[in-house]
């Protein structure tokens, strides 16, 4: 009798700890409420800011980033050409980077335009977008944010238009395609443009270090980020 008690207790003390490792290797979701989620996505978003965004603010952010690079519109595209056919490249690669300074100028004034906004956003679905696809959080901070940023971020292009001699060398390009036989005058709003792709290009870095710490366990570089992100691991 002694030696079957014996083997009762050695069993149950093994089978729980057995049923103890199970535990600790199950998410601990149910422990994470709305506000943790909502503040690891903030924080995923700053951290986009940080290390990606600020990049695009240095020399040749835009303009040796192929992801955010930003290209002549299509109504400058014929301008381009034609500048280039009559042996003018050298005034339309300046055009082209001059397009990507001022973006570049325009990113560094206005990083704090994107933390502000980060601060401010209320993620009513934290859990959804947390468990959505690998740039639902960017995703929701576009749709959220991109108008509202657009009206603030928009003077800062014009300034560094001029600041960086943009809206000068644009004046001088487009006065000489305009002057050229056989050609319909173009008046492109530049500014407009370059507000749109330079916060599209935002936008996208964000999203490369959203992708990062949701799919690199080694980029969750806070006790938040690796607790809550842990539940969308598969």
């Amino acid at each position: 009798m002694k030696r079957i008690l014996l083997c009762v207790l050695v069993f149950q003390l093994v089978g729980c700890t057995e049923l103890q490792q199970v535990v600790n290797q199950l998410p601990q979701g149910t422990t994470i409420g709305d506000g943790e989620i909502a503040q690891a996505l903030r924080d995923a978003l700053n951290l986009g800011i940080e290390k990606q965004v600020n990049k695009l603010g240095l020399k040749d952010g835009f303009f040796k980033n192929e992801l955010v690079k930003i290209f002549l519109p299509e109504e400058l595209k014929k301008v381009d050409k034609t500048l280039r056919d009559i042996g003018l490249g050298n005034l339309a690669d300046e055009g082209l980077r001059i397009l990507n300074r001022a973006a570049e100028d325009a990113v560094k004034e206005a990083t704090p335009i994107f933390v502000d906004a980060v601060k401010g956003i209320s993620f009513a679905d934290a859990r959804q977008i947390l468990l959505g696809s690998d740039t639902a959080a960017t995703g929701y901070l576009q749709r959220t944010t991109e108008t509202k940023l657009y009206d603030k971020f928009n003077p800062v292009i014009e300034r560094s238009f001029k600041k960086v001699g943009a809206d000068q060398i644009w004046r001088n390009i487009i006065n000489k395609y305009n002057s050229l036989p056989l050609t319909n005058d173009v008046n492109p709003d530049l500014t407009d443009y370059t507000t749109k792709e330079a916060l599209d290009g935002v936008y996208k870095m964000i999203a490369v270090e959203e992708q990062q710490i949701r799919t690199k366990i080694s980029s969750r570089t806070t006790d938040l980020l690796k607790k809550v992100f842990a539940l969308q691991d598969k």
